[in-house]
């Protein structure tokens, strides 16, 4: 799953892919939400709420937003970067390394936020997820050749919707479209599932959620990094 690049990946793959990361995602972005209003995962709302914000004159808030999306690409970069010097050494591993070193940066965050003082665990808890976002949505992106994305609801949104448009259509166009509806219809419901159940546990266990997810990403990883070692 985390071995096979590109043409190299079967549809199966993807699919358990898709499924595994969006949901930790969609937890994630929901733990976002209920600690500090913000979603960390939404680029788009992050932008637009930065447009309201100069708008109407609240600068500081305004900056904040525009820090998120700033913290998202940085974090894509960081990946991108690691990626790219991973495979010009031919590690077979790297993304399985890339996500294993999500998991630490989220065992890391949880374990700031037991000790840190509340004032400034909201501010925290924001930009690194964003970060960590920005991160996971590159190794996605990058290992699947764009077809698996597991933070861009608003894209998965549309393309179901272009995919449904396609089954009108001729046998060929339905052939290509079916695995592709597939694909972004999981996707979408395993961020919505996984944000409900994100929801639920941090009531339960509040921020050694972090640390469940952290290890949920090491049981996806650290087979697949043995597993390249073969």
């Amino acid at each position: 799953m985390l071995v096979r690049v590109g043409e190299d990946r079967t549809d199966t793959i993807d699919l358990f892919l898709a499924g595994l990361l969006s949901s930790i995602a969609g937890a994630l972005n929901a733990v976002g939400f209920l600690i500090a209003g913000a979603f960390t995962a939404n680029m788009t709302g992050n932008i637009s709420a930065f447009a309201d914000h100069i708008a109407e004159g609240r600068t500081l808030m305004a900056l904040s937003f525009a820090g998120l999306v700033i913290a998202f690409i940085l974090g894509a970069g960081l990946a991108a970067v690691s990626i790219q010097i991973g495979e010009h050494r031919r590690l077979r591993s790297i993304y399985a390394l890339a996500v294993f070193a999500e998991g630490l940066f989220l065992l890391l965050l949880g374990a700031i936020l037991l000790v840190w003082p509340q004032s400034v665990q909201q501010t925290l808890l924001v930009v690194a997820l964003s970060f960590i976002m920005g991160f996971q949505n590159a190794v996605t992106t990058m290992i699947s050749r764009s077809r698996v994305r597991t933070t861009h609801v608003s894209g998965m949104a549309t393309d179901i919707g272009i995919e449904l448009a396609a089954l009108l259509g001729t046998e060929t166009a339905r052939q290509d479209a079916r695995p592709k509806l597939a694909l972004h219809s999981l996707t979408l419901a395993c961020f919505a599932v996984g944000g409900v159940a994100g929801a639920v546990l941090f009531t339960v266990v509040g921020h050694w959620l972090f640390g469940l997810a952290a290890v949920s990403l090491w049981l996806i990883a650290v087979p697949e990094v043995l597993r390249s070692r073969q």
